[in-house]
């Protein structure tokens, strides 16, 4: 027996049935819908609301069929749907025989190209889980394929149309399931199940789209060629119109939905939300959703263009928005399409579904139906479980699923599979450039019912996976000790800059070193003090204390003291030489990247090197993120080569 629930925003309907001769015959359908607006858009907003609608449509589902349900099929709406492209190709040097295993390694590579195109990585915040994907297109030695099993070739290439779900859309789902006492045997996409009750697989030929329109959102698939080629979504659907009745006559949300299935009556009643008591016609209210009707089917018809590049040759409409008076007509125009090729879905339903009791030439059973007969026809039963890691595991889809998918589905992603190798470190060390590459990552362990196995390989009813995933390798380090040895005694500088045994290097870092220990430029030499004034000799007899001459101005020659008696010359002070200040060296004219340069003369006449230019080159040696080119006079040298005068200095990043 198969159970299957469409949880809408509008309603939750429940089919039970199983498959007879192929085809899928239902037994029993049960519709309620939710009190309050417990769900946004598709997405379950008040679980515990819906969960309890659920379980009610479950009940009266039991009671009719004197049957107990417990494992149930779902569908995730297309809400923040993601759809990616993604490519992979095998090379072999030689004609090869293609496998099943070659062409799960194919896929397999192609799906996580798509998965890398939505920016996932191991500290993304937001979880996506793959819900699916459908090989657009193979290529054997550059000749297009339909299939490539027991082919010969070089050359493999495949590309796939891959499709994510945000993690908090599959959560609440399965928390409304378990909160209403049932287990998720299956869980798909709600546009992938109407588009396989409304378009069989053997039509898929033909350019065919399908537009599933609910209540809170307007779900589309596309397919051609045999294959579904895309997916895409809109937030606008039933709801618009049912607001702009709303507030265009002032009434609960209730009353409006009873009045947009009325269109066609002469006089409509209600009351408003002031308790009066009005008629309107059903003219006036086709007028009055006129605007809103047409706003959705150009949204349709933009979603549709953008996806398939072109209006289709048909186009179905399903969901219970689809039968909106008018819309079927407006859609065809804005697509600018023969309203012929138009059409509400349900003509197809024969093909894989039929009932004895239930007509079911109805569009908003697309998508309910649809998840019964995937799951029916994909032979999904109550002993179709998969465990993982000792609990159920998430199942997206009916047929065959491999390890890779399935571990892609309950939320893991490529790194956890491969593992990221840590990563390198570049340095230059007197101009040598030097690689130490990060570790390994550690391997994830992966078994199938005890066994080790490859991500291709298939996964069937009752298997179990023990998965642990890879952990990532630690990031290369080094110090200048690493590369130098503790024993070096010579003089290091790390980016121009003096730098200890212990300093940790960063990747673009330029080492230089020296068989001497750099020592600090001098200190410039203090100026020395002046002299203090002398106090201005008071007049004196000559004869009883020696006259001392006034003090000389600095740097002037000293010229010879007026003769004075004898008899003073002996107790005369002898006044100490001055000394002169220390030398500075003439200013250094140089070019520095192309442009001339004057530079101070040094303190006590040091000369400059190299490394006195660098705050001057607008290299930031703090932040280096590529190598950095040194040069005088157009050879190569260190930052510790004394300068001379017009000397050509560069000092730049290097070119990419």
């Amino acid at each position: 027996m198969i159970f299957a629930l469409d949880i809408g925003t509008r309603s939750i309907i429940g089919i039970v049935g199983r498959v007879e001769e192929e085809r899928f015959q239902v037994l029993a359908i049960e519709k309620e819908e939710h009190g309050k607006r417990a769900m946004l858009d598709g997405q379950i907003e008040d679980i515990g609301q819906v969960a309890r609608v659920a379980r009610r449509v479950t009940d009266k589902l039991e009671e009719r069929l004197d049957y107990t349900l417990e494992r149930v099929c779902v569908a995730a709406a297309g809400r923040a749907l993601r759809t990616e492209k993604g490519s992979y190709s095998l090379e072999f040097p030689e004609v090869t025989h293609v496998t099943n295993d070659l062409i799960g390694r194919l896929e397999s590579g192609a799906v996580a190209e798509a998965e890398g195109a939505l920016g996932l990585s191991s500290d993304s915040r937001r979880r996506f889980y793959l819900v699916g994907y459908t090989v657009s297109s193979y290529h054997l030695d550059h000749y297009p394929m339909t299939t490539l099993r027991g082919h010969n070739g070089q050359l493999l290439e495949a590309e796939v149309v891959a499709t994510f779900l945000p993690g908090e859309v599959v959560e609440s789902l399965y928390a409304v399931m378990e909160s209403a006492g049932l287990e998720v045997a299956s869980l798909t996409l709600e546009p992938i199940a109407a588009l396989n009750a409304a378009i069989p697989a053997d039509l898929r030929l033909l350019n065919l789209v399908l537009a599933d329109i609910g209540a809170g959102t307007s779900d589309i698939a596309v397919c051609r060629d045999g294959s579904v080629v895309g997916y895409t979504m809109a937030t606008i659907a039933g709801d618009e119109i049912t607001e702009e009745l709303m507030r265009r006559y002032l009434v609960p949300f209730a009353t409006a939905e009873r009045m947009k299935v009325c269109l066609q009556e002469d006089t409509v009643t209600y009351r408003d939300v002031l308790g009066m008591e009005h008629s309107v016609t059903g003219g006036q209210l086709r007028e009055t959703i006129q605007q809103p009707a047409q706003t959705l089917a150009q949204e349709i018809a933009q979603r549709v263009v953008a996806l398939n590049g072109a209006p289709p040759s048909a186009l179905f409409l399903a969901g219970g928005g689809s039968k909106l008076e008018g819309l079927r007509e407006l859609v065809a125009e804005a697509l600018e399409m023969d309203e012929n090729r138009v059409a509400l879905a349900g003509n197809n339903y024969e093909i894989s579904a039929f009932s004895d009791e239930y007509d079911l030439n109805d569009p908003e059973l697309a998508t309910p139906l649809g998840i019964a007969v995937s799951a029916g026809l994909g032979l999904i039963s109550d002993s179709y479980r998969i465990m993982l890691n000792g609990k159920p595991a998430k199942l997206f889809r009916s047929g065959s699923l491999s390890v890779l998918e399935l571990l892609m589905m309950n939320g893991y992603s490529s790194p956890d599979l491969v593992g990221r190798t840590g990563k390198n470190l570049s340095v230059t060390v007197n101009g040598q450039r030097m690689l130490f590459r990060g570790e390994p990552a550690a391997p994830c362990v992966l078994t199938l019912n005890g066994a080790e196995t490859a991500p291709s390989a298939l996964v069937y009813a009752g298997d179990n996976i023990q998965f642990t995933p890879a952990v990532p390798g630690a990031p290369a380090q080094r110090t200048v000790k690493d590369l130098l040895g503790a024993d070096f005694v010579g003089g290091v500088t790390v980016n121009g800059r003096m730098a200890d045994l212990d300093t940790r290097l960063n990747t673009g870092d330029q080492v230089l070193t020296s068989d001497r220990p750099y020592q600090p430029p001098p200190a410039p030499a203090p100026e020395p003090p002046k002299p203090e004034p002398k106090e201005k000799p008071r007049p004196v007899r000559p004869e009883s204390v020696p006259v001392e001459p006034p003090a000389l101005p600095r740097r002037l020659a000293v010229r010879p003291a007026p003769p004075v008696p004898k008899s003073a010359v002996a107790s005369q002070p002898v006044e100490e030489p001055v000394k002169s200040a220390p030398p500075v060296a003439a200013a250094l004219m140089v070019v520095l990247n192309g442009r001339p340069l004057e530079l101070p003369g040094k303190a006590e006449g040091g000369p400059y090197y190299v490394m006195d230019l660098l705050e001057h080159s607008g290299v930031d040696f703090e932040h280096l993120d590529r190598g950095v080119e040194l040069k005088v006079n157009g050879a190569e040298c260190a930052f510790t080569q004394i300068l001379r005068p017009r000397d050509d200095v560069i000092i730049r990043y290097l070119e990419a």
